[in-house]
C-alpha cells in the first residue's frame, strides 16, 4: 500500500517540478525566477527523500539535508545579488 502512495507522490512532485521549471523559464520578473528556482530545490529534496523511502536507505536523507543547506545558501546569495549587486559586503 505504501508503494502505491510513493508512486503517486513521485508523479505529483514530478509534475510540480515541471511546473516550477515552466515558471523559471517564463517568469516575467527576476523575483519570480528566484522563487521558481527555490521551489525546484524543495521539489528535488522531496524527490531525494522519496527515493530514500522507496529504497529503504538512510543515506538519501543525509544527502537531502546537505542539498537543503546548499539550496538555502544559494537562494539567499542570488537574492542578495539581485537586490544589491554584491553578495559579500
Amino acid at each position: 500500500m505504501i508503494d502505491i502512495a510513493i508512486h503517486i507522490t513521485f508523479v505529483a512532485v514530478g509534475i510540480s517540478q515541471l511546473l516550477a521549471m515552466v515558471r523559471l523559464l517564463r517568469g516575467p520578473h527576476v523575483g519570480d525566477r528566484i522563487l521558481a528556482l527555490d521551489t525546484m530545490v524543495i521539489n528535488a529534496i522531496a524527490l531525494i527523500v522519496l527515493l530514500g523511502m522507496y529504497w529503504g536507505t538512510e543515506i538519501y536523507f543525509e544527502s537531502a539535508m546537505i542539498f537543503a543547506m546548499l539550496g538555502f545558501v544559494s537562494t539567499v546569495a542570488l537574492a542578495r545579488f539581485v537586490l544589491r549587486g554584491d553578495i559579500i559586503e
